[in-house]
């Protein structure tokens, strides 16, 4: 995606976000996976889905976006952080989210583990610091992947500020998927932007509008990316999907 800015005009006090951002336009999966499948790395999201009035898809969704590129460009992910090698790890092996849901008592311990929580008009996701398969925290593992799926619903025109993460409504994606799909769609994005771009998406909370998208608007968003204006997610067909689908595109907000 062309972005002409000029990174030089950041200001000093975001040299670490700078640091950060180059990292993650970097690129992804360059190591491949291990081979003990217990060391393949992926990053756990979890999705609050109370029993009790659950959050709208299209918020939780949005939450779940925000959630992964805020921890892919936390300060404790950068140089000499906390994370950094957990995050490095994962990163330049072949990226995996896997979504899991949790009420009550499970959302409380959940955010006892490293990771970072987005609310979205009531709507919460937190995407946690990655590891081994392997080696998944307890009170992360114990937390069902599929088995609970919210209505559609329609939330109206997207701020034109936004960046919008649009769905292909064709594949059916269950709403865990479908999670996964637009944290990688955020990543993809944030690592396409100018540094300076994404440095100002990021004191937004990197709020972004998600939205379903019939054929005939896939076939547009299709042209966007082949022309360098927007970037499109293609699954590697582990679940759900055939391999190489494009299941979310995301086109930046208007500046």
């Amino acid at each position: 995606m062309t972005d002409t800015r000029d990174d030089s005009e950041i200001v000093p006090d975001t040299a670490g976000f700078q640091a950060r951002h180059v990292e993650l336009a970097a690129g992804y999966g360059g190591l491949g996976d291990p081979d003990d499948p217990a060391m393949v790395q992926a990053m756990q999201m979890v999705l609050h889905i109370p029993k009790l009035d659950p959050p709208r898809r299209s918020a939780l969704l949005e939450a779940a976006a925000a959630a992964a590129v805020a921890l892919c460009l936390d300060e404790r992910v950068g140089p000499g952080g906390e994370w950094e090698q957990r995050f490095l790890t994962w990163k330049r092996s072949r990226i995996r989210k896997v979504a899991r849901r949790a009420r009550g008592a499970q959302w409380l311990a959940a955010n006892d583990v490293d990771g970072v929580t987005v609310e979205v008009d009531g709507a919460r996701a937190r995407a946690f610091v990655p590891g081994p398969v392997g080696a998944i925290d307890p009170r992360i593992k114990r937390l069902q992947i599929g088995g609970t799926d919210l209505e559609y619903d329609d939330p109206g025109q997207p701020d034109p500020d936004l960046p919008v993460l649009w769905v292909n409504s064709a594949l059916g994606m269950t709403l865990g998927k479908a999670a996964a799909q637009v944290g990688h769609a955020s990543m993809l994005l944030a690592g396409a932007l100018s540094t300076e771009h994404a440095y100002r998406w990021s004191r937004c909370e990197f709020r972004c509008a998600v939205r379903e998208s019939d054929s005939q608007r896939w076939a547009g968003l299709v042209d966007r990316v082949t022309h360098g204006s927007a970037v499109a997610v293609r699954d590697a067909g582990f679940t759900e999907v055939t391999p190489g689908s494009m299941t979310v595109i995301a086109v930046p907000g208007q500046e």
